[in-house]
Formats: structure tokens, sequence, C-alpha cells
């Protein structure tokens, strides 16, 4: 999840975890991971230009706190990570910990511990249900829901008040008709961003939407009909003019800084948002709001990310479990997913950010969440396959044919 949201994102050029560690032969064990049972090897992804010190700070502390054990940071992009682990694992070189979205593949190809040997039971009974159905597998939970994120409509007032909108699209109807209002008033009327970073993430707003989405851990609908139906509508507003130019190659980061810059009048945000918002434009004037959806019906997209560990040829469950519950008490998990913007998955985190502003108005969205399929050993394919090729719709692909090929793709047919 690039989130800063990504809760969430893969690179166009990633493959399925589960084809790639097959064909190598791997079936857990690094030849090359540190020996020495105390020392760890922590692999994260990049959220924020802060990610690398708040990670330092933890462990820092960690450390001062256990005595003997040593923890090894690496920190990489969301638009890399993925590849990375990919080459890591492919020369045995996997981390004792990782932070990414999906595990699936990785657990299907039996890489990895499940949660109940690498977190005390007092902290797997900490995580809100919903999100350990997200992390398991066949009644196992192989992930740590580790961060989540939901979905909503960003808007700009200023924008909204001189296009004649008085109140946010709750339809496509609606909106398709202050995206018109605000293309005339000469903005930009929604950002649809269908670059590699996460066209998986916009395009689920309008499978989703229109009653469709990507399936289930054991089977995808990527073609389905009701998707074709969103992919239409969003090739309707392409080609309507009422959003960015070349929206198949636009990246979402880039466009938002553009919404925050005061030029776009829709954008779907994250709530990491908020704060770039206060850093970059403290004094822009925008509101949040429900997803429109084809009926108007509430949806948001939720997206948790993950941490797991890997089996290599030492043992260190007992330090993994020292550092991971060390990590999932409320005081240092809750700082962590503050800074960041995001949403706790623990109960004692979610109680203890209640009252936090900034992310009620996503907190209030999760109880009509829909997830990505993270447990279908071929979402990281569809999900690659999505980011890599989803953008044809601004070049006048057919809705229909582009998602079949899609979905052919993501199974490996």
């Amino acid at each position: 999840m690039k989130k800063s949201l990504r809760l969430g994102a893969i690179v166009a050029t990633a493959t399925v975890a589960t084809l790639t560690l097959a064909s190598c032969g791997f079936g857990g064990g690094s030849s090359s991971s540190s020996g020495d049972a105390k020392t760890l090897n922590l692999m994260v992804a990049s959220y924020s230009d802060g990610t690398k010190g708040e990670w330092q700070q933890i462990i820092k502390d960690f450390e001062a706190k256990n005595a003997g054990i040593k923890v090894n940071l690496d920190v990489q992009s969301w638009t890399a990570i993925n590849d990375v682990i990919k080459t890591k694992i492919q020369a045995g070189k996997q981390p004792d910990i990782l932070n990414i979205d999906s595990f699936a593949g990785f657990a299907a190809d039996k890489l990895l511990y499940p949660a109940k040997d690498i977190v005390s039971a007092k902290t797997i009974d900490d995580f809100q249900p919903s999100f350990v159905k997200n992390a398991s597998i066949d009644g196992t939970q192989w992930g740590l829901p580790f961060i989540a994120s939901a979905r909503a409509l960003f808007y700009n007032k200023d924008i909204f008040q001189k296009a004649g909108i008085t109140a946010p699209p709750k339809t496509w109807a609606d909106l398709e008709a202050d995206a018109a209002k605000i293309k005339t008033a000469g903005s930009i009327g929604y950002g649809m961003p269908l670059g590699s970073e996460e066209a998986q993430a916009e395009s689920a707003i309008w499978f989703y939407g229109a009653g469709g989405g990507y399936g289930d851990s054991k089977t995808l609908t990527i073609d389905s009909p009701e998707n074709v139906t969103g992919a239409t509508e969003m090739q309707k507003l392409i080609n309507a003019g009422v959003t960015e130019p070349n929206a198949g190659s636009t990246d979402r980061t880039p466009l938002l800084n553009v919404f925050i810059q005061g030029k776009i009048g829709m954008q779907v945000g994250l709530p990491p948002t908020v704060g770039q918002i206060k850093d970059k434009n403290a004094g822009l004037n925008y509101g949040i709001a429900p997803i429109p959806t084809k009926d108007g019906s509430p949806f948001t997209l939720g997206v948790a990310d993950h941490l797991m560990a890997f089996k290599n040829k030492t043992d260190k469950t007992e330090s993994i479990k020292k550092f991971l519950d060390y990590f999932y008490t409320a005081p240092v998990y809750t700082k962590w997913v503050g800074t960041e913007g995001f949403l706790p998955t623990t109960k004692s985190g979610a109680e203890a950010m209640a009252s936090n502003a900034t992310i009620k108005p996503f907190l209030d969205l999760l109880p009509n969440a829909q997830f990505y399929p993270s447990t279908n050993p071929n979402w990281t394919a569809a999900q690659g396959a999505m980011q890599s090729q989803i953008g044809q719709l601004a070049q006048g692909a057919k809705p229909a044919d582009l998602l079949k090929a899609i979905q052919a793709k993501a199974v490996g047919q």
C-alpha cells in the first residue's frame, strides 16, 4: 500500500510470488541470512519521508530493553520492494521480518511462520477480527495486520463554489455532472491515477462501486460484468475530458500533490492525505466525503498491509516474537500509526486513537469496507497486471476485452 497508502502498491513488473518461488525450488531457509539467532533482518516499505527515522527509534528503544538482540533495518520504496524481495528470495537472502501488503504467495510456498509462532497469544487476540480474517488462509493466520487504511473522496470546496456545486456527489451521475461543471469553471474535475503506482486501487473504486470486485481467496473475478461496468464508467470520464491529461500513465502520489495545490476538484485520498495537506498547503479549503458509487450505496476500499516472518535456517522465533510483541504494544504501535496517518488494526490501538479527529472520518467508513483478495495466491500477479495494463483505458481499449486479458494474465492462462 503505498500509503502515503498506497495502504497499498506493487510495481507493474511484479510477478506472482508463488510462481517465482516454486520455479526456484525454495521451501524455506536462507543460506545467506545471519546465523545469529539474536540478529534480526527487518525489511520495511517506506510510507513517508519519516518512515526510516520512526523505525530507527523503535529499534533503538527495543534494543535498549532487550540486551543482545540486534535489528538490522532495510527500508525500500513501494516502487521497488516487490522486485527487491523477489530477488533476495531467489538468492536465499530473504529477511527475517518483512513489511509488505501481500503474503499469500509466500505462505503457499511454505516460506513463512504462522502468526502463532511469531507473536504471543495476547498480541494475536488484540487484532481486530476482520483483519485477522483478511490475514488468514484456510483458518491459519500468516500475516500480522500492520496498518489499515480506507479511501474517501477529497473535494476542493473553493472549486465547488466556483462551479456552483453545493454538495459532494453521491452517485456516478452526480460525479459526472459535477466534474463537467468543474471543467467548465477551469479546473480538473476528477483526478484518476491509472499509472503503475496504484492503478489497482483506483480501479477498485469503480469495480466495487458497480457492485463488483476482484474476487476472493479462491477465485479472481477481474472480468466480471460489474467490473466491466466500472471500467466503462472510468473510460467515460476520461473521454469526456474531465480527468487530468494522460490519466492512463499518471501516478497517485504526484496527482495528489496537484490536488493539494488546489488544481483538482475531486480525488480519492487516504488518511495520510490529511497530514500531507497540512504540511504542504494548510490553507486548502477541502472536505472529505464517502466515495460515490453507481447507485449511491456506501462503500470504501479498505487496505491492510502486513508484517510476516520468514523461515530461515537459523530459528529466530524467540527474538522475532520479542520484537513484534514489543512493536504491537499500544504506546509503540499507536505512535507509529499516528505519525504515518493510518488506522490501527488492534483493539487496543483503536481504543487509544478513538479521539483522533484526523482519522475519525475514515474509521467511520470501515464498516462498509471491501478488501483486496490478498489471500488469493494469484493476487500479486493480478495486481501487477492491473497496474501495467488498466491504463490502456485511456488509449481507447475496450473495457471488456482489456479486463479479459488482465484476468487471463492474473491466473496464468
